[in-house]
């Protein structure tokens, strides 16, 4: 069942956005080749926590962490670990804060130290645009169809795959909740869902550079990894649509 939000619950869910996009800023400064994982999450933690927000990833069942961190060929949902980050690694952060009862849910991927090779560089500049146009199709009167259509043609004309078993949600009391978003279209356009004002949305591009085939990663239950070992991103807003605008909440 969808949850529609009301004038009051999206404000509450507008301060807690504030309130990650915040946590975040400070936090992506810090990040440099040596560290390890475990200590990325540790200091996103605590800038969480000192914004007035609580640790949004760690409601989930089983999951202990306050952030997702993959590595290049890592996907989604890898806790944070000893892996020390190198110079010209592709780091994803997918971190969540939680706030007077409403998540918010965000993610970004980027090269660790220095500028990576052009390549990499075209693959991730393809991510964070299709993700803007996918944002501008999110809109009272469209489909969720119109969503997944964007993201489709974006990711598939320039070379790249889509991870279709991964896909955006549906945010609010819970970290996950109805509807599915996916990055493909996967019916025709108009039986997917009409848009209607109040509904809240995790909008995410998924994708990798030489595969859509993924596993579980070898001695991990939650990190998710291309088959091919090829190069891996996930760029992630939440928003919310109103009968006036959509607003990016993170």
């Amino acid at each position: 069942m969808i949850h529609y939000k009301q004038a009051e619950e999206i404000q509450i869910m507008k301060e807690g956005g504030v309130k990650l996009r915040e946590a975040v800023k400070l936090l992506l400064p810090t990040i440099r080749p040596g560290q390890t994982t475990q200590e990325i999450d540790k200091r996103a933690k605590k800038l969480i926590l000192s914004q007035g927000a609580e640790i949004s990833f760690n409601k989930v069942k089983g999951y202990s962490w306050a952030t997702c961190l993959p590595i290049n060929e890592q996907v989604v949902h890898t806790p944070p670990g000893k892996r020390a980050i190198k110079e010209g690694d592709v780091l994803t952060i997918d971190i969540g804060a939680y706030y007077r009862g409403f998540h918010t849910d965000y993610a970004t991927t980027f090269v660790v130290g220095a500028s990576g090779d052009e390549k990499t560089e075209t693959f991730l500049r393809v991510g964070k645009e299709t993700l803007d146009k996918a944002i501008q199709q999110a809109k009272v009167g469209n489909h969720l169809g119109n969503i997944s259509e964007v993201i489709e043609e974006g990711i598939y004309s320039n070379g790249y795959h889509i991870i279709e078993q991964l896909t955006g949600h549906g945010v609010g009391h819970e970290l996950h909740e109805d509807p599915f978003v996916p990055g493909f279209l996967d019916k025709p356009l108009n039986k997917t869902l009409k848009i209607r004002a109040g509904l809240v949305l995790a909008i995410e591009v998924i994708y990798s550079m030489g595969t859509e085939q993924i596993i579980n990663e070898r001695g991990d239950n939650w990190s998710i990894v291309t088959t091919d070992g090829s190069l891996s991103a996930c760029f992630e807003h939440t928003v919310v649509i109103t009968n006036k605008n959509t607003f990016i909440l993170t």
